[in-house]
């Protein structure tokens, strides 16, 4: 790893010593590179010497494509910290551009550095013929060197695409995850096992090769007698799933089965012997797309059959025939029809209509159940109200999230990083440490009934749950409860006055007395305190060791799948 001298942030330095303080970013594609960082380091060390330097903060990427940002913590992390104004240096140095990155915009590549340049950090590319200085010269060989480091990963893409789909074509396994009751196994150039590759491993050399292999007899049971299920039997995805885990079958994963997985099972023409790579593609990290039929590559006889061709293509005709597409001027008219007959619509009236399409199917034609009933002149009872401010309050929340990480980074020192995939903040990028949920109130049936809130958890994991309680109308934030983590399996979180103290939860008025409060938290929890070193001879708690003796005798207790299928057909003769 790289050396750096590592500084306390937020520390105030004189102007003239910032000046002569620079932070270095290193990025390497692959984990194969292993001289990469140390050679970068080593080059932008000598830049700094040269020009009397002092490299203070170092950001990594290890083992990160330079196509796109996403990913790559280190620029990422830069970016904040220049943004945010939390720098003690002037300078950020790379190795070349094509380091800074590969993006396939090159307008990207000068975003990233403009907001470097915007607050007052210069960017300069140690290897490169040319000083960073703005001039007409470095400008323009700046951009042809961006465009040229754009083309090389397009032109390598290309011709990696196509090595794949000369190696898939011969018959050997290229990338993708494994479905359940499949191995893969390394051979060399002479077709000689070389062993088998657990899940994460890679083969060794170039000229292996990879090969699916047939799984356990028993995996190989299971797969067989899905495919019996589904065509004989005539069971749904839903009703498979449901037996196998009945039966505490797990799947490839360790978990129980879900009826989407049973659908990629029934459709994995690997289990016919068959290999087909390339029905999918992403170039160069952009949108996943479907690629027509023409393109597929398809190997026959390339692993061992489990399933007869016979089973597998009446599986194909009973999945293809559960799918009928009608237009959607049909979908209204039916939809119409069903008004006219019922006087009424609603989720469970289309969902039990014969001929009619499900709800969701009319969500994703029309965007929203709502947007159709529209479009035929109805207007449900059904106040939604609240799904028309979810935008709003996703903002509300994430400007909360905002304002709370940032008292805890100044006062605390805490890097706090907001979640893309909601109000969330992670400590360290990783794990998530506070939640925000707004709580609103369900209509009262009475204006005798105290007031309670609700809040959707959506089955998240968090320490520490900041949810604003609103008004009676839902329009404004009436306080703030504060929840530590709870071990409550129920989606809704249901939060009165009197339900406060069951969940160890505290109510304050404003957001200076919130932020407060959580400050106190994370203080006394240890965040923010040094980590104590972990004893080498923990003894195990009488709660472990009756969960570790529960474990084994459900695992000596687990029936035997294999006897399962034997004996359900035995019942069925």
């Amino acid at each position: 790893m790289v050396n750096a001298l590592v500084i306390r942030r937020n520390t105030q330095l004189a102007k003239t010593q910032k000046a002569l303080r620079a932070a270095q970013y290193v990025r390497m594609s692959t984990d194969l590179q292993r001289y990469s960082i140390q050679n970068q380091a080593a080059a932008i060390a000598a830049y700094a010497q040269q020009r009397n330097l002092t490299i203070v903060r170092t950001y990594v990427d290890e083992g990160r494509s330079g196509v796109r940002i996403n990913g790559r913590a280190g620029l990422i992390e830069l970016i904040e910290d220049v943004q945010s104004g939390n720098t003690d240096f002037d300078h950020v140095l790379v190795y070349d551009v094509s380091r800074w990155g590969r993006f396939q915009d090159v307008d990207e590549s000068a975003h990233y550095e403009f907001i470097c340049k915007r607050n007052g950090i210069k960017v300069a590319y140690c290897a490169e013929q040319f000083d960073n200085d703005g001039s007409l010269l470095s400008s323009i060989v700046k951009n042809i060197k961006r465009v040229m480091a754009a083309e090389y990963s397009r032109e390598l893409g290309v011709k990696v695409h196509a090595g794949h789909c000369r190696i898939a074509g011969l018959g050997y396994r290229v990338g993708g995850p494994l479905t359940f009751g499949l191995h893969r196994e390394m051979v060399d150039e002479k077709q000689r096992s070389k062993g088998k590759l657990a899940t994460g491993e890679c083969k060794a050399l170039k000229t292996d090769r990879v090969r699916l292999r047939l799984g356990s007899e028993e995996e190989v049971a299971v797969v067989r007698w899905i495919f019996q299920q589904f065509v004989v039997e005539r069971k749904t995805y839903v009703e498979i799933a449901r037996q196998l885990n009945r039966v505490n079958v797990a799947n490839h994963h360790g978990r129980p089965w879900t009826d989407i997985m049973i659908q990629a099972i029934l459709k994995n023409e690997n289990y016919v012997g068959n290999l087909v790579y390339n029905r999918t593609s992403r170039r160069l990290g952009q949108k996943l797309v479907n690629n027509p039929q023409h393109l597929w590559v398809r190997s026959a006889a390339a692993v061992d059959p489990m399933i007869d061709q016979d089973l597998f293509a009446r599986a194909q005709k009973i999945m293809a025939e559960q799918y009928i597409s009608i237009p959607e001027d049909e979908m209204l008219r039916r939809l119409r029809l069903t008004l006219a007959r019922k006087g009424k619509l609603s989720d469970g009236i289309i969902r039990n209509t014969a001929g009619l399409p499900s709800p969701q199917c009319y969500v994703k034609h029309f965007g929203s159940i709502r947007k159709a009933y529209a479009l035929i002149g109805y207007k449900a009872s059904r106040d939604c109200a609240w799904y028309d401010a979810r935008q709003h309050w996703a903002d509300v929340l994430s400007k909360l999230a905002a304002q709370v990480a940032e008292a805890l980074r100044t006062e605390l020192g805490l890097q706090l990083h907001l979640r893309e995939d909601g109000p969330s903040l992670a400590l360290n990028g990783t794990r998530n440490i506070i939640s925000f949920r707004v709580a609103r109130q369900p209509p009262r049936k009475s204006a005798s009934r105290t007031s309670q809130w609700r809040a959707h958890l959506r089955k998240m994991r968090s320490e520490l749950f900041i949810v604003p309680r609103l008004n009676d109308a839902n329009k404004l934030i009436q306080d703030y409860v504060i929840v530590p983590k709870s071990d409550n399996a129920k989606p809704y979180l249901t939060l009165s006055d009197a339900s406060l103290a069951r969940h160890r939860a505290v109510r304050v008025e404003t957001l200076d007395e919130l932020i407060a409060e959580v400050k106190a938290r994370f203080i006394s929890s240890g965040h923010v305190a040094p980590a104590k070193p972990t004893p080498q001879n923990k003894q195990k708690k009488p709660s472990q060791l009756k969960k570790q003796e529960r474990s084994r005798t459900a695992l000596k207790d687990r029936p035997n799948f294999r006897g399962h299928v034997r004996e359900s057909r035995t019942a069925r003769a």
